[in-house]
């Protein structure tokens, strides 16, 4: 997913978007624990898109914060 459809997203849909990013994060470092992970390049995929999830709602609170 991409900023730019993350930037469309209200901030309680981008909440659950992290929470269900976090959660595939903490499952793949479960595989790779376990030595089931068979693409170890998903981890990083998912620690970015957390990331930008985060960074969106950062920027949309201090938008939100500014208008105030």
């Amino acid at each position: 997913m991409n900023a730019k459809e993350l930037h469309d997203k209200t901030p309680d849909q981008l909440r659950e978007e992290l929470s269900n990013l976090k959660k595939e994060s903490f499952n793949l470092r479960f595989q790779q624990a376990t030595g089931q992970l068979e693409n170890p390049a998903q981890i990083k995929i998912a620690r970015r898109a957390a990331a930008r999830v985060k960074t969106v709602l950062n920027q949309k609170a201090a938008a939100a914060a500014a208008t105030e």
